[in-house]
């Protein structure tokens, strides 16, 4: 590891040069990023999962920069092209982009004009207008001089007007070859250059980029949610897009660097090529790489969105001990029932027509009031799709009428669909068709979401903005990385996960958790961790890496119940014999201790162990086995339905947050459609980014401002009574919407940083 490269880490982290060194050495021995963070807390001085994946990533991209580096200055080397100057302006470039703007010049490159016209020999002449000491009459007189009339057309020049063309293209690409000019103008575009959008034939000017249709904004400042809209606006043709600059200005920029500061008449020919050079080549390049740019930091905040809500959404607290009823609306086809014990065991499947145009409700009560019998089920989970509020309503009725001591709840069909026909799916119930899959994945996703939503890629649940339009393969890393953390910061029971789940732990593949499933099956349960030794390719590295995060309640060793890892078992003995007074061979969890901040410094020095350590050794002694969720409110039951003509301006309603953006949370408030509370909307003081206020799966209040019949979409507020929009009362409106207007943008905590 060279001093240069930590140096650079450390400039771009703001952390100081050893942190950088430790953190790097860490990584370099494999450990994993949910390791470091849990066991390694005094070594990083305390960094969290996120800033470690953000200090991965930017140790990622600084290797990849000087390895770059080194490979640029190479290929100009072999060339013997390298001056000392360039050498120190490429190993003091601080991205990507300067070392290829610096290599560019060097770079070998497809047949262009100016190719074609180095071919004819015509660089002399270049040179000679570039130094601009003759007359414009001159230099044509100057130019006769190449006039080469032959048969051959790579080398022929027929003209003086040709062989002056030929040169203006060669300046032409030194234009846009210019280090220094593109760093100027890149600059300038960073901070002042504008998009502009214009509707086009096929634009739909009541649609959902309505917003857009006439926009301008500066394209530092545009919100990553309206530049991705404008994105698919543009690939669906509804909106062309321009960047909007000052034309003069940028030939300013480039005349400092090429026109003489005295110069003749022939300068003319000069600015000609400059110009060229400019629109032809460098902006055109320019602003695709703004526009990329823009992109990159867009899908990053996005993908920043989705992997926040993908965390909320796995930390949703299960529904521990029920039995579930699976209800499955439906209109026409009937509607699916599928139960499941308090393990997730599938029991049984039936279809009922309680709801038109069959409205069998005599004989769906007796289905339903005999599977709650036969399998003694105590929670009805209904799914809000299409027919879910006839059902609530169903299910209400009965429960009444009957006076059954049972619970419902209304939940998102989401999803089901992507699991229901996975292979994954088939596997686990081949005899089912792919409705009751769904069923019984929703009934799972209730008594553990954790465990059940872990079963569907990432990028198919769709929690956050635009996830089709972001880079599909940096989004998947990134979830993928936010599941393991989450998983990884609950922990798995080992004896009942499935590989599925297990795969997400540190350092188990789906290879390793498939081989953990087998070994279990093969051998029963799983009595101690010291086991997992002897499963297939669960390597010494593997096991270190992953033993602390799977649990095994009830084992032969109390302590492999707990999040302690095994390396620091003697030690945690040690204290307790000493310390407590309890013997090893008679330790029950959990143990009550009282001690305080001073006690454990003590404790650390005395047993040589860091404090940090030593604080999560006796929470878990205190609690083992300790869940992140029970600290979060449970779902509720009993939720109500209604229909959007139900709903009057001003309003007052209990909603759940379903999905969290940069612009707002959509919230379910029993609507087919969850309302939108705008970030405007969300307190009595600026918001800067919903997440700040909300999380998904809260209870919020919320007042009904705004209703638009035709799309059927409803806007609410979360801010005080005094300073809530007042909006009459009599009736609703018909297509009014909240403007969407940014003052800033959410950004990357890598901004400074560039992927590309």
């Amino acid at each position: 590891m060279s001093n240069t490269l930590t140096q650079l880490i450390a400039s771009n982290t703001g952390m100081e040069i050893d942190r950088v060194k430790t953190i790097i050495t860490l990584l370099d021995q494999g450990n994993t990023v949910p390791f470091i963070a849990r066991y390694r807390k005094e070594l990083t001085q305390w960094a969290t999962d996120e800033q470690l994946r953000d200090f991965h990533d930017i140790y990622s991209y600084t290797k990849n920069l000087e390895a770059r580096k080194d490979a640029v200055l190479r290929l100009i080397d072999e060339k013997w092209l390298l001056t000392d100057e360039l050498r120190t302006q490429i190993n003091q470039a601080e991205n990507l982009a300067k070392v290829e703007d610096l290599y560019r010049p060097f770079k070998e490159k497809k047949t262009s004009k100016a190719t074609i016209a180095k071919a004819k020999w015509l660089e002399p002449l270049a040179d000679i207008l570039k130094k601009c000491t003759l007359s414009e009459q001159d230099f044509w007189q100057e130019a006769k001089k190449y006039i080469n009339k032959t048969d051959d057309k790579k080398t022929n020049v027929w003209s003086q007007q040709e062989a002056i063309q030929w040169a203006q293209d060669i300046i032409a690409e030194e234009v846009s070859d210019h280090a220094s000019l593109r760093d100027d103008i890149r600059q300038q575009q960073n901070s002042q250059v504008a998009l502009k959008t214009k509707a086009t034939k096929k634009f739909n000017p009541n649609g959902v980029y309505k917003i857009y249709g006439d926009y301008k904004k500066k394209l530092a400042d545009m919100p990553s949610y309206a530049y991705l809209a404008i994105c698919r606006a543009e690939q669906e043709k509804q909106l062309s897009v321009s960047l909007d600059r000052s034309n003069q200005y940028i030939y300013n920029l480039a005349a400092k660097y090429f026109v003489p500061k005295q110069h003749n008449t022939s300068v003319s020919y000069l600015e000609e090529a400059i110009k060229d050079g400019l629109k032809r080549l460098l902006m055109p390049s320019l602003e695709r790489e703004s526009r990329s740019d823009k992109k990159q930091r867009a899908d990053e905040a996005a993908i920043k969105v989705f992997g926040e809500n993908m965390r909320q959404l796995l930390l949703t607290p299960p529904v521990r001990g029920r039995r579930v009823l699976w209800f499955d609306p439906a209109f026409r086809t009937g509607c699916k029932l599928a139960a499941v014990d308090e393990t997730g065991k599938f029991l049984a499947k039936d279809v009922i027509y309680p709801t038109d145009p069959q409205n069998k409700t005599k004989e769906s009560e007796d289905t339903i009031l005999a599977l709650i019998k036969k399998y003694n089920l105590d929670l009805i989970v209904i799914g809000n799709g299409t027919a879910s509020r006839e059902s609530a309503v169903f299910i209400k009725d009965m429960i009444q009428k009957h006076k059954l001591d049972i619970d419902y709840m209304i939940v998102s069909e989401a999803w089901a669909s992507v699991y229901s026909a996975s292979k994954l799916a088939q596997e686990e119930y081949p005899n089912l068709d792919v409705t009751i899959r769904g069923a019984i994945s929703i009934a799972h996703r209730v008594q553990d979401p954790l465990a059940e939503l872990t079963k569907i890629d990432p990028k198919s649940i769709g929690v956050g903005q635009y996830q089709h339009d972001v880079d599909q393969k940096f989004l998947g890393q990134k979830l993928d990385e936010k599941v393991e953390d989450t998983v990884n910061s609950i922990g798995v029971n080992v004896n009942t996960a499935s590989y599925t789940l297990l795969q997400h732990i540190a350092w188990l593949t789906a290879t390793t958790a498939k081989n953990i499933v087998s070994y279990r099956d093969e051998h029963w349960a799983f009595t101690s961790k010291t086991q997992l030794k002897k499963v297939k390719w669960l390597w010494p590295k593997s096991y270190e890496q992953a033993v602390w995060f799977l649990r095994i309640i009830n084992g032969k060793e109390p302590l492999d119940a707990t999040g302690i890892h095994p390396e620091t078992y003697n030690t945690t003995y040690q204290i307790i014999e000493k310390e407590l007074d309890i013997k090893k061979n008679t330790l029950q969890l959990p143990i009550s201790i009282t001690i305080n901040d001073d006690q454990i410094q003590q404790r650390s020095e005395k047993y040589d162990i860091g404090y940090e350590t030593l604080n999560d050794i006796i929470k878990e002694l205190q609690r083992p086995w300790q869940d992140p969720r029970d600290d979060i409110d449970p779902p509720s039951f009993t939720a109500e339905i209604m229909e959007i003509k139900d709903l009057t301006i001003g309003m007052k309603l209990e909603g759940i947050v379903r999905n969290i953006t940069d612009f707002g949370a959509f919230v379910d408030i029993g609507l087919h459609n969850d309302g939108l509370v705008h970030k405007s909307q969300m307190a009595d003081k600026y918001v800067s980014h919903p997440i700040d206020i909300v999380s998904l799966g809260q209870k919020i209040n919320v007042k009904v401002i705004d209703i638009d019949l035709d799309r059927e979409k409803v806007s609410l507020s979360m801010k005080s009574e005094t300073n809530t929009t007042k909006t009459p009362a009599h009736k609703p409106t018909k297509s009014k919407t909240n403007p969407q207007t940014e003052k800033t943008e959410s950004t990357s905590i890598k901004s400074n940083i560039s992927r590309s």
